[in-house]
């Protein structure tokens, strides 16, 4: 089959649906626990991971997709007729996986253009830009005009996130702006504000009800909002927020989703987090 086919990283946190909607396909980092090595979606699911998380001592740690990984996505495209493919990955300030699939872009010169766009974003932010794409590639764009889509709408896309505890972006190293916070952590449910592909402060609650309603405040302040996707990573008052933020952003009319073992391992259990593209 002819035309651009997307490719991505499971950090996007896609569903299947959402996957097999639009022929994309994913590329998988891999996670850590001691000594076990998972394929994140594929050998460890959303459940195993926050299970496994909860009972081990050990934060979980990821590494990103080889470049031998990423080659071997671009040449099933071309096997099946692709024109061109476009790779858009995790923010290149938060994992090396956009390197990883330059470099395996660079081996496939002479077989098929590939083009590698930094998200500069991550989790739903991602996948956003993601769908978009996809949808533009099913819509018959041409490689140019996909890539200029993406790129029109990355510096539109806000991801924010309320988390439990900062000690898991701590332990990881990706801490960023945030980490005037850390000596205040055990007694605040810290805001994030990853907007550009780095973790940043974006400010403290006192308790997880204020911190709900701080990334409401979010959404509200930012004006005409499109593409409003709400995720969380098993967090038991996904519902409490839905509702709080319903009156402007009815659950029918977003993205609701699971954070998985990429942005999990880093941010913690319970995490909330939404996204959007600032409207025109």
């Amino acid at each position: 089959m002819s035309g651009v086919f997307i490719v991505t990283d499971s950090s996007s946190d896609l569903t299947e649906d959402e996957v097999a909607s639009l022929d994309i396909e994913i590329v998988p980092l891999t996670v850590r626990f001691g000594d076990e090595e998972f394929i994140d979606g594929r050998d460890l699911t959303i459940d195993d991971f926050y299970r496994r998380m909860a009972a081990s001592d050990d934060l979980p740690q990821t590494a990103c997709p080889s470049p031998g990984d990423f080659e071997q996505a671009f040449g099933r495209a071309a096997d099946a007729g692709a024109d061109a493919v476009v790779c858009i990955t995790i923010s290149s300030d938060l994992s090396n996986t956009l390197q990883s699939a330059q470099t395996a872009a660079d081996g496939c010169k002479g077989r098929l253009p590939v083009h590698v766009v930094d998200s500069k974003s991550v989790s739903s932010g991602l996948g956003t830009l993601v769908l978009e794409a996809g949808r533009a590639a099913r819509g018959g764009a041409d490689v140019d005009a996909v890539v200029g889509r993406v790129g029109e709408v990355i510096p539109r896309t806000h991801v924010f996130a309320a988390l439990n505890t900062l000690e898991n972006l701590k332990k990881g190293g990706r801490i960023g702006g945030a980490r005037a916070m850390v000596g205040s952590m055990l007694s605040i449910k810290p805001l994030i504000d990853i907007t550009g592909g780095v973790v940043q402060e974006a400010g403290k609650a006192r308790t997880r009800k204020r911190a709900m309603q701080m990334l409401y405040e979010q959404m509200v302040r930012a004006g005409k909002i499109d593409h409003v996707a709400v995720m969380h990573g098993k967090a038991p008052d996904i519902d409490e927020f839905l509702e709080l933020i319903a009156a402007r952003f009815p659950r029918n009319s977003i993205r609701v989703g699971e954070l998985g073992a990429v942005i999990g391992s880093h941010g913690g259990a319970e995490i909330l987090g939404v996204s959007w593209i600032d409207g025109q």
